[in-house]
């Protein structure tokens, strides 16, 4: 008898021997028991979990003539005639090579006869996802309808692909990965059986690697045995897989948190020299990076229950070294490293420079560190804050007064303002007098003169267009020219035009228009946007510095004196 692998040989023949998948299992002897089924299935999930294994037994337990606790005997004719393939009341289709409508055309016409000697025809569609856009619209309706006598299986590793017409016909199972006790339990079964002597911990390197798919941890385990000659060593393992041993990994681990780089480049030099792959390197170390931010963060995963108490312990003296955020950025930077390393010539050099730049000490603040003192900052200024608004509380006569005192320098500074404007006036008449006018007092000296900006506004404006800002000359033609308030001018706009206002009373814009007015006109001032019927409530800041003096100040005390 020709050689089978051993996937293939220790394929499950009934329910109890799919590993993991209790949740469905349960659900699809439940109803094979009630003889509630249904008419079409999907089965989801990671690749090696056991979906197509699981719809090959339920087409067997439906058609079975004689089963034995909702399982399929496995010795009538009929099971016998679907195992053999014989019988052709179980049609398995390979959807990435049948994914035509023409395939799936004759699907419909074969569903309307009956099967041959069970009671159900099964079709299992596996890779369904594969599937064109045009198949699966020829397959929505009989999908949908199929004859009494016909069940669908769907298998696929990417149900996001499928169309949701398709998923709300069926019912759907999720497979999930298998866990790596599940895995490592049912190797010991084979090997047992197979008469392999074995050690635990190298069928635990193997389940670990399996990647929660138990046909690739057989198939790595069928590899193990042909190189180690059916007795399996956790050394033999490794040197097979090509990957770090564990007593390795904790000393490049140990290495990097304690900032020896030297040692940790000499470990990675005899790693290469072994011919090991530094992309499963890479792998190892994100591994136990997150085993060890789990076990800071007292978060309890299944890699620690498995690993042996040594490990334990040694990744809890790496733990002590390093600190959380520490991790996280070793996590980022060999996440970084592996995406490189794929298409380096040379990958060596990709991770000696990240371990150098793990093994750094840094002087410098990173931006983590900035965070932490912005947040301790935040948290004095919020301390203060408190303290100062409890010091308010008992001393709001001292700040009133404080309020008394800054309106009399308000008016003070108001009426200095005015005298050196009038000074200035003066100075300014005499030299005109005299035709001695320089061009500093003019850019300076002089109040600016509201009949100057009307006589040259369609100047401004025609500056403003030229100046390629067109937009603003088109809003500012809707507004119209109120009054000049020192050096303040203020234009207003009607009723209806408030979007105009808001669009020219921005910073930028009101600075870009009274360099435009002093250019054109020679007056220096400053904008003021308002509605038209709001333009009456614009008052002198000293009349108005001088109602708060007089509301703030008892009228016994306040004394007026006009010079």
């Amino acid at each position: 008898m020709s050689y089978k692998a051993l996937y293939r040989k220790w394929r499950p023949q009934i329910f109890e021997d799919i590993v993991g998948q209790q949740h469905i299992v349960t659900t699809l002897k439940n109803q094979i028991r009630k003889e509630s089924l249904s008419h079409a299935y999907l089965f989801s999930g990671t690749r090696g979990t056991g979906k197509t294994s699981t719809a090959k037994i339920f087409a067997r337990a439906v058609n079975c003539i004689s089963p034995i606790e909702e399982n399929p005997c496995n010795l009538c004719e009929i099971c016998r005639g679907i195992t053999t393939e014989s019988i052709m009341d179980v049609i398995e289709i390979d959807a990435a090579s049948n994914n035509g409508v023409d395939h799936i055309r004759e699907i419909r016409e074969n569903v309307k006869y009956p099967p041959s000697k069970g009671k159900y025809k099964v079709y299992i569609v596996d890779e369904v996802h594969m599937l064109s856009t045009g198949a699966f619209n020829a397959l929505l309706k009989t999908l949908e309808e199929p004859p009494k006598h016909v069940i669908f299986i769907l298998a696929t590793t990417e149900p996001q692909k499928l169309p949701a017409t398709i998923l709300s016909r069926c019912q759907r199972f999720d497979f999930k990965p298998v866990k790596i006790k599940d895995i490592e339990n049912r190797l010991i079964v084979i090997c047992q059986s197979e008469s392999i002597s074995y050690d635990e911990k190298a069928l635990r390197v193997i389940a670990t690697n399996g990647r929660g798919s138990l046909r690739d941890s057989l198939s790595i385990l069928e590899q193990c045995i042909s190189f180690t000659q059916g007795e399996l060593s956790y050394e033999k393992v490794t040197e097979t897989l090509g990957i770090a041993s564990d007593d390795f990994l904790i000393k490049l681990m140990m290495a990097i948190a304690m900032k020896k780089s030297s040692e940790a480049l000499t470990l990675i030099q005899q790693m290469v020299m072994e011919g090991k792959d530094l992309q499963q390197l890479i792998k190892e170390l994100i591994s136990y990076l997150r085993k060890l931010l789990m076990i800071m963060m007292k978060v309890d995963i299944e890699e620690i229950h498995i690993d042996s108490q040594e490990i334990n312990i040694a990744l809890s003296d790496i733990e002590a070294l390093l600190k959380e955020k520490e991790i996280i950025e070793m996590i980022y930077k060999l996440s970084e490293a592996e995406a490189k390393i794929k298409y380096a010539t040379q990958p060596q050099i990709i991770i000696e420079v990240t371990i150098v730049d793990m093994c750094h000490k840094r002087s410098e603040p990173t931006m983590n560190d900035l965070l932490e003192r912005i947040e301790k900052l935040e948290r004095l200024v919020d301390g203060s804050a408190i303290a100062a608004v409890r010091k308010d509380r008992e001393s709001i006569g001292i700040n009133h007064a404080k309020e008394i005192n800054e309106d009399i320098n308000v008016i003070y500074k108001t009426a200095e303002m005015e005298e050196n404007e009038n000074a200035t006036m003066g100075r300014g008449i005499e030299k005109e007098n005299s035709g001695t006018m320089t061009s500093a007092e003019v850019a300076g000296g002089l109040p600016p003169d509201f009949n100057v900006i009307k006589d040259k506004w369609n100047d401004v404006l025609e500056k403003i267009r030229q100046n390629k800002k067109a937009q603003i000359k088109a809003f500012l033609m809707e507004g119209s020219l109120i009054s000049l308030k020192g050096k303040q001018l203020i234009i207003g706009f009607k009723e209806g035009y408030g979007f105009h206002r808001e669009a020219l009373d921005k910073e930028k814009t009101k600075e870009f228009l009274s360099d435009i007015i002093k250019q054109v006109s020679g007056q220096g001032v400053t904008l003021s946007f308002v509605m038209e019927n709001e333009a009456a409530k614009v008052v002198d800041k000293v009349d108005y510095s001088l109602e708060r003096l007089k509301k703030a100040v008892p009228n016994e005390i306040l004394k007026i004196v006009e010079e």
